[in-house]
């Protein structure tokens, strides 16, 4: 991938609605976050950032060989529980003074693969906004390439929302259509769907 970028993976949820840690289910016997951490590695960004916030120790402890072989860095957000706002602004500050478009992805879409943050890269690298985002419904959602400027908005978020409104109404979002990654994982028969689809372990 020649084009230069940084990359965020969103793993400080508590996971209220499952009720255990969605970031620690396992896929071919690997935890999400560990595969979403290995997958947006791969993209090879000059900076990957994982914010961690609840069950911060065990996701960290996951993701421990990764850091020998890729430019790791786990930031805690100590006020995960005010939703996903309070992620992307801690990410926005520890990336303050970079120019590159920033890669956003979670931890909880199980049918993620490489191909589709390889192909959100590529086409932000083609559009005129130097966005792109994944249709959920209809809708900009993650994973995400946002420009640097709209990450620089962060401070204007609020609770549970991210850059998908702002996304809306921009001129030039280039979109990926993948309806396998509209299934998350907020509560047990969603796990059950995905294990039944093979994306998840038993």
């Amino acid at each position: 991938m020649s084009f230069e970028h940084v990359a965020v993976v969103l793993a400080a949820g508590g996971s209220r609605r499952l009720g255990r840690p969605k970031q620690l289910l396992t896929r071919d016997g690997e935890t999400l976050v560990h595969r979403a951490a290995r997958l947006a590695a791969m993209t090879k960004p000059r900076r990957l950032l994982v914010v961690t916030g609840a069950h911060a120790p065990a996701i960290e402890s996951a993701l421990a060989d990764l850091r020998a072989t890729a430019p790791l860095e786990c930031v805690h957000n100590a006020r995960w529980n005010e939703g996903l706002s309070s992620s992307l602004r801690l990410a926005a500050h520890a990336l303050r003074d970079g120019t590159e478009p920033v890669l956003v992805l979670a931890c909880d879409q199980p049918a993620l693969a490489f191909d589709h943050l390889d192909a959100l890269l590529r086409g932000a690298a083609s559009s005129p906004s130097h966005c792109a985002a994944t249709l959920h419904a209809g809708r900009p959602g993650v994973p995400a390439v946002i420009a640097p400027t709209l990450l620089a908005s962060a401070s204007r978020l609020q609770g549970d929302r991210g850059f998908g409104a702002a996304l809306a109404t921009l001129h030039g979002v280039w979109t990926l259509h993948a309806p396998a990654l509209a299934h998350d994982l907020d509560t047990p028969k969603d796990v059950a769907d995905a294990v039944s689809r093979g994306w998840l372990d038993r």
